[in-house]
């Protein structure tokens, strides 16, 4: 995987190797995305006397790594530099879980990390703040829905079966737009395609709209 995000893919999809998205189909484990991101960022953004970092809880986060907002934070503000408008720099409140793509720029005397992410907004999160960003060098395939990326890498290796299902690897296959690599034991894929599980969600909707249409 290493060799396909750093070597192979980028000149392979013409995109920057922090395009590349690692997925896998769980948090912990060998496989899994905290382990991963550990290992990934050995490689793809090595310890350098001349970049800051700063470890909160189990994470280091150094200048130059990838990351992605976990939580929904509606109250801290981003700007942007919009050159058509007058003013150039425009700001707003709101920062989502699962914005990716960024990188955190070199604030840490001030105590504070800067981010960059998509279309040039940068917010800047206080030490304590930290707990709302993760490492997306590898991401689970639940939080990629919605997103997508010029070359995706699957570890495909044994796992829960009620996580290894038909429904996620199509998840995943399906967020690249040009390349996906599937890395590990063939049978396991086949599993997983031939896993057909879905977890059955109760909301209450059909319930819910008998009760509407029975006033109406």
């Amino acid at each position: 995987m290493i060799t396909l995000v750093r070597e192979k893919l980028p000149n392979y999809v013409h995109a920057d190797l922090f395009e590349v998205q690692v997925m896998t189909p769980m948090r912990k484990g060998v496989l899994g995305s905290i382990r991963l991101n550990s290992i990934l960022q050995e490689f793809l953004n090595p310890p350098s006397a001349e970049k800051a970092e700063k470890e909160y809880g189990e994470t280091t986060f150094r200048v130059g790594d990838k990351v992605m907002q976990i939580k929904n934070n509606y109250q801290i503000e981003w700007t942007s530099y919009k050159p058509q408008r007058p003013s150039r720099w425009t700001r707003e409140p709101g920062v989502f879980n699962g914005d990716s793509w960024a990188h955190p720029r070199d604030q840490y005397l001030a105590e504070l990390v800067t981010v960059e992410y998509d279309e040039g907004k940068r917010v800047e999160y206080s030490f304590k703040q930290l707990e709302e960003l993760e490492l997306a060098y590898a991401i689970t395939i639940h939080k990629s829905q919605g997103s997508e990326y010029p070359a995706v890498v699957i570890p495909v290796w044994s796992g829960p079966q009620m996580l290894m299902t038909r429904n996620l690897i199509y998840t995943a296959v399906t967020r690249a737009r040009a390349c996906v690599c599937l890395v590990g034991v063939p049978y396991v894929f086949q599993q997983m395609v031939d896993n057909a599980m879905e977890q059955k969600r109760y909301s209450g909707l059909r319930d819910r709209i008998e009760e509407i249409m029975e006033t109406l």
